[in-house]
């Protein structure tokens, strides 16, 4: 029972003893700092019940809280706000309740609740991942991981673009420029030899608008007939037609990508249960334009289109099916999103992991499937985030002026190696053992820059910013960590019986009530899909740490009771770093 429970309903008690009035709602908040308390109650919504002044009411309150709850030691009233004093006996309890407890902070799902789709990635297969897809992965899994953290059964999905006149610009440049190239004959990644005829497509694209221009073409003109988008266009309605040998091509080059995402995410330690691919859904969605049509939520023009009119909701006339019958990417998502509560019957909604240029598009799929009395598009999110920039500016694909995740990925490793180097404490450690710390605190400061922020702010990356070892980083909640490992070895001693204990050092209540908040900020995390509410709480809880290292012995106190319960105050503290940084996806470094 938390904090909040327990002085609830003695306070609904207290109003109705003292002034026999029923309060509908008990306010709390964190008391300011410049007083003493461990909760405050806020005053003066009583007010509008009971005829008093704040300080009198606030009072009257705290003393019957003091006469009548064990857990209330005493109180203090500023202005319209009532300062509780917890007893370190409510804290000491709650720790002993806790101290062993591995699943601390995570509600068991109900069977009979339903599931949470979350879709994350969703790359392209003309490309390696780049930057943006660092920021979108590593969002998708944290939410994930916090949402089944929260409670919830929870699917981790991706849709592969993997159809196109962007895929087949990949496949033309390689038919024409690639003598037969393979992963294995170039030595390179699938996913990177085919990004670099992605780019070879866009150079030689641009030389013959640049030929055409200058034989007298308008560059609209030229745009549209130069010869290499034309056989691109050519191979796309092969495709669709099932030409055998475009097919083969395809199917050949993809799984080239295949094979280099699957290393990528593999290093960015992210992972999925189910797979879709939009050659398999481009045609879905197709078959609920009729019933849409029948129910009258869709309407059909003159020239056979199909469309929904939004404007009574503050959005426009949105097509869902061209007049030459082919479907646009909305059906297509209304499709997917019906299919996977097929595929998944106990999915009662979806999460969807998508840049904010698409804020509209979401808003539009979720307001057709409400329309068409899906149940469950009720439940329906768009995590909608920033972009990434980077000091040097904005990231090209077709250019190949992007920063390529896995490069991304090797560059953080080398960095945290050079700092490492620099601070110079690693003589004992063989070089494997280094390699792995390298990378565990090179992809702790990448993934931590990026999630403590709010998912809806754009981010400017700097990698060597991300490293630093003091401040808001992943390295110095990794630090902190690491220390409290080595205090644990070092304790040459049994701490696992319940320290005897009575009181409670100012710096140890304060470290104990950090503890007590982490179950609640798992839920917000998880309500507001939000891993930088899991971030941040980390790194208040590190410098709450470090404060009470400074401030106390460990392992040099000399009351032995009291040494037990700071070294099982450290390992706790340590537990739900590592807790919540593996819901970041986020290793942590036993030495450091």
């Amino acid at each position: 029972m938390t904090l909040q429970q327990i002085l609830t309903p003695a306070i609904e008690q207290a109003v109705k003893a003292l002034f026999d009035v029923t309060s509908d709602k008990v306010e709390f908040q964190t008391t300011r700092k410049e007083f003493e308390g461990d909760i405050t109650m806020v005053i003066f919504p009583l007010l509008k019940v009971v005829k008093s002044n704040p300080v009198e009411l606030g009072n009257k309150i705290g003393n019957y809280l003091v006469e009548n709850l064990a857990e209330v030691s005493r109180f203090n009233v500023v202005s319209g706000f009532l300062n509780i004093v917890i007893s370190d006996a409510y804290y000491l309890d709650f720790f002993g309740a806790i101290k062993d407890d591995v699943k601390f902070g995570f509600v068991t799902p109900n069977t009979e609740d339903k599931a949470v789709m979350v879709e994350y990635s969703s790359p392209n297969t003309n490309k390696p991942l780049h930057l943006g897809h660092v920021r979108n992965n590593l969002l998708g899994y944290s939410v994930a991981e916090i949402i089944k953290a929260s409670g919830k059964k929870v699917y981790k999905t991706q849709i592969i673009n993997d159809r196109g006149i962007h895929i087949c610009k990949s496949m033309l440049a390689w038919q024409k420029f690639g003598n037969g190239q393979t992963p294995e004959s170039t030595g390179l990644k699938g996913d990177k030899l085919v990004g670099n005829y992605y780019v070879a497509f866009d150079k030689a694209y641009k030389e013959e608008i640049a030929q055409l221009v200058s034989a007298g073409k308008t560059e609209e003109e030229a745009k549209k007939q130069a010869p290499i988008i034309l056989e691109a266009q050519e191979m796309l309605l092969k495709w669709e037609a099932g030409d055998d040998a475009v097919i083969t091509l395809w199917k050949t080059m993809n799984q080239w990508v295949y094979d280099g995402f699957a290393t990528t995410y593999k290093n960015l330690g992210v992972d999925f249960d189910a797979f879709y691919y939009e050659s398999n859904t481009y045609l879905l969605g197709k078959d609920v334009v009729q019933i849409g049509l029948d129910r009258g939520v869709f309407e059909k023009d003159p020239d056979g289109s199909v469309w929904i009119d939004l404007t009574d909701e503050g959005l426009d006339r949105k097509i869902v099916l061209r007049s030459d019958g082919t479907a646009v990417y909305m059906t297509q998502d209304i499709g997917t999103a019906i299919q996977r509560v097929k595929d998944y019957p106990d999915v009662g909604g979806m999460v969807y992991t998508v840049g904010n240029e698409q804020d509209y598009h979401f808003k539009v799929l979720f307001l057709i499937l409400k329309k068409l009395g899906f149940d469950w598009s009720k439940n329906l999110y768009h995590l909608s985030y920033g972009m990434v920039d980077l000091p040097t500016g904005k990231m090209k694909s077709r250019e190949g002026t992007v920063v390529d995740a896995d490069d991304l990925m090797q560059e953080m490793t080398d960095t945290a190696q050079k700092i490492a180097e620099d601070l110079g404490k690693l003589e004992a450690y063989s070089a494997e053992e280094k390699e792995k710390l390298y990378r565990t605190i090179g992809l702790g400061a990448l993934k931590y820059y990026i999630l403590k922020v709010d998912p809806k702010k754009r981010i400017l990356f700097n990698p060597e910013e991300s490293v630093d070892f003091a401040g808001n980083t992943g390295p110095f909640i990794q630090y902190t960590y690491a220390r409290i490992q080595s205090i644990i070895r070092k304790a040459n001693f049994d701490f696992s019986n319940k320290s005897k204990i009575e009181t409670l050092h100012e710096k140890e209540k304060e470290l104990v009530k950090q503890l007590e908040l982490f179950p609640e900020v798992i839920q917000n995390a998880a309500q507001h899909h939000s891993p930088a509410l899991l971030a941040n709480y980390t790194y208040d809880l590190v410098r709450e740490y470090n404060s009470f290292y400074q401030a106390v012995p460990i392992l040099g106190e000399q009351d032995v009771e009291n040494k037990i319960f700071r070294v099982q105050l450290s390992k706790k503290v340590a537990d739900v770093i590592a807790t919540s940084f593996k819901l970041l996806g986020i290793n942590v470094p036993e030495r450091m």
